[in-house]
C-alpha cells in the first residue's frame, strides 16, 4: 500500500476542492438586503413614506439619510465581527496520519482528497469518510453525526465517517469522500448547529424582550390618547414608529456580539482560543475548575526515572520489552517508554499491537525474538497483575515499588510477559516481570496559577486517574488544601453537600466519574472542565466552559469551548482576566441601554398624557437614535473594572441601577421642558430644539457614570469612548447652534442645556449609592474591585 503520490494528490485538490465544509456565505448584496428587512429598517421605511405622504418631504428625505447611515454601521460592525470570527477559526487547524508517495506523513485535514489512505489512533477524529482497510480493536463514537453516545464497535470493510472519533484501537481507511460530500458535510450543509447562549446573552436578551413590550405599551396608549385628541393619524403613525427606533434597542444584538467577538480575539493573543463566543462570558463567572493533571499541571515531559526487575529478568530486559510494546509516538508515556527501551538487535520486531484505552487500561503486543514469539502487556499494576499467574514471594515486593513511587509523585507501569502465546488475546498465566516508574515534572508556573484562581474566587480541584498516593502528593505540592478521595469510595449520584469545598484532588477516577463529577459539581457551582483525550470529551461537553489543554487530541479541541494554545493552567489566568473584562464590558452597556430606553419611553409617555404631544419631531427622535447609537462600538474596548470574585449576571442589580439612571433622566427631562415651557416660555420649536440637545449630551454623559461602580471622575473611560462620546456632543450641539435639520437655538441656552445635563449627571452618580446603601437586591454578590487599563 503506497498511497497517492504528492502530485496526484495536489491534481484531485484542485479538482475537488479542499476537505471542509463550505458554508453558504450571504453575498454582499444578500447581507444588504436582510439590513433593509430588519425591524428599524423597516420603521424607517415606513416612516419616510408617511411624511413622504403628508407633504414632510425634507422630513422624508432626512429619514432616508438616516436609514442610509443606520444600514451602512450595520454591515459595517457585521463586517468587523465575521473577520474577527474567521480569524479565530484559522488558529485552530486538524493535521491526518496520511500515507502519500509511500511514507507516513502529516498533513492539514482540508488537504485531504478521496483516495489517500490515512491512519487513525486512540483520541484521532476522522475529518473525511474513509472505508476501513485494516482495523484493530476499533470501538468509534458517531455521537456527533447521530446522537448516540455509546461507541460502536466497527470492522474492516465498515465506513469511518468524518466528524467521529475514535474511542478505541486503530485503522487504516481509503478516503471515500470529502468535505460538504462527507457524511457530516452533508448534515452540516443541511441545518444549522444549535448555540450555546451564555447566562449574560440569555438575560440581556430577556431585557431587551422587556423594553420591546414597554415600548409598545406606551406607544399604543399615546396613540389612543393622540386619536381621541383629533391628531392627524399619519402624524401620530410617524411619531409612532420614531419612538419605536428611539425605544427599542435593535442594536443590542449586534452590540454584544462584537463587544465579544473583539475580546475573543484578546484572548486568542494570549495563547487560549475561543471556540464558543458566548463562554467567554460564563467563563467569567466560573466559581469551579476541576483540572487535568498530566500536561496540564505537569510539563508533560514524561521520563523514565527507575526500574524495578523481578528474576530473572533484568531491568534492561524490562524496557526492552516494554518498549516493544508501547506505540511510538502514540502518548508521552509510550514515547518515554520507547526512549528508554534498549532493543538488543534488530531480532526483536512487534508483529501486531492493541493500544491502550480507559476500558483495557494497558496495550498488549505480539512480538517475535529470534523467532520465538512472546505476549507482552504494559498497563496500570492491577489490571496487569490480574493477567499474570500468583505473584508468591514477590507481592510484597512489588506492592511496596509500586507505593514508593506512588508516595514520590511517580507513576509506575507494570510489565508482563507470556512465551509461545497461543495469539494476541492470550493474556492469562503472563508473568509479572518488572514494573517501570515514570516521572513528570510540575510545571513552574501550576502553584502560582492555581493560587492565583483561588484569590479570584475559583476553587481548582485536581482530577486524575492516577493513584489516590500520587493525587495526594502532587496536590500538596501544589499547594492545593483538602483531602484527596478516590472516586470508588464515593457515592457519585449522592455526593455530600460541601465536598467539592473540602477535596484537593480525586484520585482513580475514570471518564464516566469525571462525568458524574461535573454533573453533580453544576448543582452548586459554575464549573469549568478541563481535558486533553478522548475520554474527557463527556465531561467537557457536560461543563458549564470545556477547555482542552495545548495537547489535547483533535477531537477534544473540536468539542472544546475555549482550546488553550499553550501548555499548563498559566494561560488560564490570562483568560479569565480578559473574560471578566468583557463580562463588565457587556455589564455596563446593558446598564446603559436600559437607562437610556426607559427614559425615552416613560418621559414620552408622561409629556404625551399632560400635553397631548411630545417635544421632539419625529426626524430628531430618530436622529438622536442614531447619535447614541454610534460611540456604542467603542464599547468593545472600554477601560473597565473587573471583579476579583466570580461576577454575578446580577440581572436585578443591572435593571434597577438602570431604571434608577432612567428615573433621574425621567425627572431631568420633565424639569427641563416645565421650566423651558412655564418658566421661560419659549416656543415649541426652541424647546424641541434645546430637548434634542439635552438628551443627546446628558445621554452620552450616562456613558461615564455607568461604565464604573466607583465616582466616574476617578475611572474614566477609555480615550476611544470619550472621544466618540464628545464628538457626537459636539455634532449635536452643532446642529443646535447652526440650526441645520432643527430650529437654531441661541449659544446660551445650548450651554444652559449641557449645565443642566452636567448637574443631573451627578443626581445619577448618587443612584449608585442608593442602589447599594437601600441593597435593593440582597441576593447580589458585589464583588471587589481591581483596576483593569
Amino acid at each position: 500500500m503506497a498511497g497517492l503520490s504528492s502530485a496526484e494528490a495536489a491534481r484531485l485538490l484542485v479538482q475537488r476542492g479542499p476537505n471542509e465544509i463550505i458554508e453558504k456565505r450571504p453575498s454582499a448584496f444578500a447581507k444588504l438586503a436582510k439590513a433593509l428587512a430588519s425591524l428599524a429598517s423597516l420603521m424607517l421605511i415606513t416612516a419616510s413614506a408617511l411624511s413622504f405622504y403628508t407633504g414632510q418631504h425634507f422630513d422624508g428625505f432626512f429619514i432616508l439619510a438616516l436609514l442610509a447611515l443606520n444600514v451602512g454601521m450595520t454591515l459595517w460592525h457585521t463586517r468587523k465581527a465575521d473577520n474577527a470570527l474567521e480569524a479565530l477559526r484559522s488558529q485552530l487547524s486538524v493535521e491526518a496520519k496520511v500515507l502519500r508517495d509511500g511514507v507516513w506523513k502529516a498533513v492539514p485535514s482540508r488537504d485531504l482528497v478521496v483516495g489517500d489512505v490515512i491512519e487513525c489512533d486512540v483520541g484521532a477524529l476522522v475529518t473525511a469518510d474513509a472505508y476501513i482497510d485494516a482495523a484493530v480493536n476499533l470501538e468509534i463514537n458517531e455521537a456527533v453525526l447521530t446522537g448516540e453516545s455509546m461507541p460502536k464497535e466497527k470492522k474492516v470493510g465498515d465506513t469511518a465517517y468524518s466528524g467521529s472519533v475514535v474511542v478505541t484501537g486503530t485503522f487504516t481507511g481509503t478516503i471515500s469522500a470529502t468535505g460538504n460530500h462527507a457524511f457530516f458535510g452533508k448534515i452540516a450543509s443541511s441545518g444549522k448547529e444549535e448555540k450555546r447562549k451564555s447566562s449574560m446573552e440569555r438575560d440581556i436578551l430577556s431585557i431587551s424582550r422587556y423594553l420591546i413590550i414597554a415600548s409598545l405599551i406606551a406607544v399604543a396608549i399615546l396613540t389612543v390618547v393622540f386619536v381621541i385628541d383629533g391628531q392627524p393619524i399619519a402624524d401620530i403613525l410617524i411619531l409612532d414608529l420614531s419612538l419605536l427606533i428611539a425605544g427599542i434597542p435593535v442594536s443590542l444584538p449586534t452590540v454584544m456580539t462584537l463587544i465579544i467577538s473583539i475580546g475573543a480575539l484578546a484572548v486568542a493573543a494570549k495563547r487560549a482560543l475561543v471556540r464558543r463566543l458566548s463562554s467567554l462570558e460564563d467563563f467569567a463567572n466560573v466559581t469551579l475548575l476541576l483540572t487535568d493533571k498530566t500536561g496540564t499541571l505537569t510539563e508533560n515531559k514524561i521520563s523514565v526515572e527507575h526500574t524495578h526487575a523481578y528474576a530473572p529478568f533484568s531491568e534492561d530486559e524490562v524496557r526492552t520489552y516494554a518498549s516493544l510494546a508501547a506505540e511510538p509516538g502514540s502518548t508521552a508515556i509510550d514515547y518515554a517508554i520507547v526512549a528508554a527501551g534498549r532493543p538488543e538487535s534488530s531480532s526483536h520486531h512487534a508483529l501486531q499491537t492493541i493500544p491502550a484505552d480507559s476500558t483495557r487500561k494497558r496495550t498488549t503486543a505480539l512480538i517475535e525474538r529470534n523467532g520465538v514469539r512472546y505476549l507482552v502487556s504494559i498497563g496500570t499494576p492491577p489490571i496487569i497483575e490480574s493477567l499474570c499467574t500468583p505473584l508468591d514471594g514477590l507481592t510484597e515486593s512489588v506492592h511496596h515499588d509500586i507505593e514508593e513511587a506512588a508516595k514520590n509523585g511517580s507513576r509506575a507501569i507494570a510489565v508482563a510477559l507470556k512465551k509461545n502465546p497461543s495469539g494476541i488475546e492470550d493474556e492469562r498465566d503472563m508473568s509479572f516481570i518488572g514494573l517501570l516508574v515514570l516521572a513528570d515534572p510540575l510545571r513552574a508556573d501550576a502553584a502560582e496559577t492555581l493560587c492565583f484562581l483561588k484569590n479570584e474566587g475559583v476553587n481548582a480541584i485536581m482530577v486524575t486517574g492516577d493513584t489516590k498516593e500520587t493525587a495526594a502528593y502532587v496536590a500538596a505540592t501544589l499547594g492545593l488544601a483538602g483531602n484527596t478521595i478516590r472516586t470508588k469510595d464515593l457515592d457519585l449520584v449522592h455526593l455530600p453537600v460541601g465536598i467539592f469545598a473540602t477535596t484537593a484532588a480525586f484520585a482513580e477516577v475514570s471518564p464516566e466519574d469525571k462525568l458524574a463529577l461535573v454533573t453533580a459539581a453544576q448543582q452548586h457551582y459554575a464549573v469549568a472542565a478541563t481535558g486533553d483525550g478522548v475520554n474527557d470529551l463527556p465531561a467537557v461537553r457536560k461543563a458549564d466552559v470545556g477547555i482542552a489543554v495545548a495537547n489535547a487530541v483533535d477531537a477534544l479541541k473540536g468539542t472544546a469551548d475555549i482550546v488553550l494554545l499553550d501548555s499548563g493552567v498559566s494561560v488560564m489566568q490570562t483568560a479569565l482576566t480578559e473574560a471578566r473584562k468583557i463580562f463588565f464590558r457587556l455589564y455596563n452597556y446593558s446598564v446603559y441601554r436600559i437607562s437610556e430606553s426607559f427614559r425615552l419611553i416613560v418621559t414620552a409617555l408622561v409629556l404625551g398624557l399632560i400635553i397631548k404631544g411630545f417635544p421632539l419631531t419625529p426626524v430628531q427622535i430618530i436622529l438622536l437614535a442614531f447619535l447614541n447609537d454610534i460611540p456604542i462600538i467603542t464599547l468593545a474596548f472600554d477601560r473597565v473594572k473587573r471583579a476579583d470574585r466570580p461576577a454575578d449576571v446580577a440581572p436585578y442589580e443591572r435593571f434597577t441601577l438602570g431604571t434608577l439612571f432612567g428615573l433621574v433622566g425621567v425627572t431631568s427631562s420633565l424639569f427641563m421642558y416645565f421650566l423651558l415651557a412655564d418658566v421661560f416660555h419659549l416656543p415649541l420649536a426652541l424647546i424641541q430644539t434645546a430637548f434634542f440637545l439635552k438628551l443627546t449630551v446628558s445621554g452620552h454623559m450616562l456613558v461615564y457614570v455607568a461604565h464604573t461602580k466607583e465616582r466616574w471622575w476617578k475611572f474614566l473611560p477609555a480615550k476611544s469612548v470619550i472621544w466618540a462620546t464628545s464628538l457626537t456632543q459636539a455634532v449635536a450641539t452643532g446642529l443646535a447652534v447652526s440650526g441645520l435639520f432643527v430650529t437654531a437655538i441661541p449659544l446660551s441656552l445650548a450651554t444652559f442645556v449641557w449645565l443642566w445635563a452636567f448637574f443631573w449627571m451627578q443626581v445619577s452618580e448618587e443612584m449608585k449609592t442608593v442602589e447599594s446603601r437601600f441593597d435593593l437586591n440582597p441576593q447580589i454578590l458585589v464583588p471587589h474591585i481591581m483596576v483593569q487599563k
